[in-house]
């Protein structure tokens, strides 16, 4: 292995954490160091690549597939490498934080993969993120329990055999970890910190339980992205000097400019590829992110009403089977974000049923497995995936050559019949601003409405404000979006929450600065490309 790096990252403006020099070791932070002083220059041109990109959008209102790369589209002859055995099948994921409490139950949740996630399911508070690695150190080490204080009932793993294979989700290449800084006082992306720390401490761990260093890639926008990501697994391999093609990666299909290169990014990532995702929210809140000035045929509906029979949605699922099957990879289908209730069995009947129609949809598609949000979803899925799959660990051999995607069909927003209401308009506002106000306190899934909610459904919520705004859009109540309506609807929810949960909790939360911050990025005419930007200025810890 390498010598450490002679100038080691500090740790700033952080609380001293219990345990935290198991994960914070001087030679682990100096493998960081060192993908920061190889990496971050790339990282920040690509970020630049991105806003020129957005800028071209604008101008054209427009996308088609690259024609600079037209000749690895058509060349037919490369695959992805081979599934490793812990991923061959992966019929039903679990997603969710890397907390004490849900990594031993997604971890006995019965799924075939967990998705740990350092992402949108996680506020990135340096707790989270320091005690999020430590507890997956402790998962492998069989060292992790749990009591639950308020019920008393506690929690330890199953036997090593019946667990789900962990696939890491780290954040996205545009945010910085403010609390790792190199000697210029330049913060890391926390993307290298994520995938850093996870990957110092369990490579070779990981490989002695027959498993490996497998990661979800999110936000990914091109396929040069996906290149600088190749090469910081090709480094990290040879830098603790286990195997090349050791890491896997599955990367989520879930902006709109990703779509369009969808081979291009397998073909970067080939030999450490197994799969691609469909991102529902995310890729909602892409195009309109995108294509927010692009006028009334761009404009979406309530985020309820685009299901994924949409045709601009069933073109682009249709089309990443299609593009995964040919190229060998795995194709992962989207969330089931309901959260079943303990006090309704009438909501869970009608919330099941609507599962059980979209897992059987995605396995009859061809996908070769799903996401859910709940350890109860679990058997639902599975019995989708079961009823298409039977023995088969996957349906990669289904090659949908049936399928024709044309650039266009992605974009063609308008082919959906529903149009805005004010009851979404008022869910937007009551979701982001309950999202918020959660992710302010350090939770980044919050069970609202019954869904389970992250960072992607506050994005589409406040996105969709905005795009109604400015693009003049009449609700089917004959009122005309304005950000005095945004205003006046946001006033009502605050109220409405200090009502529902009392005074004392009120005060107690964070619900002025949610409201405030909801508005902000919902009415400011200059777009910001992410929430969680603005929001990590006011994250506590």
């Amino acid at each position: 292995m390498s010598a450490p790096a002679p100038s080691p990252l500090a740790i700033v403006d952080a609380e001293p954490l219990p345990r935290q020099e198991e994960v914070l070791t001087d030679a682990a932070l100096a493998f960081v160091a060192e993908l920061h002083r190889r990496f971050t220059a790339r990282r920040d041109e690509l970020l630049a690549r991105r806003a020129e990109r957005r800028a071209e959008i604008a101008r054209t209102s427009t996308l088609d597939f690259l024609p600079e790369t037209a000749a690895i589209r058509a060349d037919e002859s490369w695959k992805v490498a081979p599934a490793p055995p812990a991923l061959e099948d992966r019929r039903v994921e679990i997603t969710g934080p890397t907390d004490r409490k849900m990594t031993i139950n997604a971890l006995n949740s019965g799924a075939r993969v967990w998705l740990a996630d350092f992402e949108d399911a996680s506020a990135p508070t340096w707790e989270n993120v320091v005690l999020g690695q430590l507890n997956l150190i402790d998962a492998y080490t069989r060292n992790i329990d749990f009591t639950d204080e308020r019920t008393g009932k506690s929690y330890a793993l199953r036997p090593d055999e019946e667990l789900a294979t962990v696939v890491m989700r780290p954040r996205g290449w545009h945010l910085n970890e403010r609390h790792l800084v190199d000697e210029h006082g330049t913060p890391v992306p926390g993307a290298l910190v994520d995938f850093g720390l996870y990957f110092f401490h369990n490579a070779q761990r990981l490989l002695a339980l027959g498993k490996g260093p497998y990661f979800y890639l999110p936000k990914t926008e091109s396929h040069l992205e996906a290149r600088l990501w190749n090469d910081v697994f090709v480094f990290a391999q040879d830098y603790v000097g286990i195997p090349q093609g050791t890491v896997r990666a599955t990367v989520l299909i879930e902006t709109i400019t990703a779509a369009y290169e969808m081979e291009e990014i397998l073909y970067e990532l080939r030999d450490h590829a197994s799969g691609l995702n469909a991102g529902r929210w995310d890729y909602l809140f892409s195009i309109v992110k995108n294509f927010r000035d692009g006028g009334a045929k761009f404009v979406l509906p309530d985020r309820n009403a685009v299901t994924m029979t949409a045709p601009f949605m069933r073109a682009y699922t249709e089309l990443l089977v299609r593009t995964c099957h040919k190229r060998g990879a795995h194709a992962i289908g989207g969330m089931a974000a309901f959260i079943p209730s303990r006090k309704d069995p009438e909501v869970n009947k009608v919330a099941f049923e609507k599962v059980r129609a979209d897992k059987d949809r995605e396995a009859g598609d061809g996908f070769d497995g799903s996401w859910v949000a709940h350890p109860d979803l679990v058997p639902i899925a599975m019995e989708s995936f079961d009823r298409v799959l039977g023995d088969k660990p996957n349906q990669k051999d289904r090659l949908r050559e049936d399928v024709d995607v044309k650039a266009a069909d992605l974009i063609a927003i308008d082919s959906l019949d529903a149009k805005p209401t004010y009851a979404g308009l008022v869910n937007a506002v009551q979701v982001g601003i309950r999202y918020i106000e959660a992710w302010l306190r350090g939770l980044g899934a919050v069970a609202i409405f019954n869904l389970m909610e992250d960072a992607a459904t506050a994005e589409i919520s406040r996105s969709q404000i905005w795009q109604w705004i400015n693009a003049g859009v009449v609700l089917d109540n004959g009122q005309k979006v304005t950000a005095d309506l945004a205003r006046k609807v946001a006033a009502e929810e605050l109220a409405a929450i200090r009502a529902e949960i009392g005074e004392e909790a009120f005060a107690a939360g964070t619900w002025q600065q949610a409201h405030d911050l909801l508005l902000k990025v919902a009415l400011d005419e200059d777009y910001a490309d992410f929430l969680t930007l603005p929001a990590y200025e006011q994250l506590r810890g």
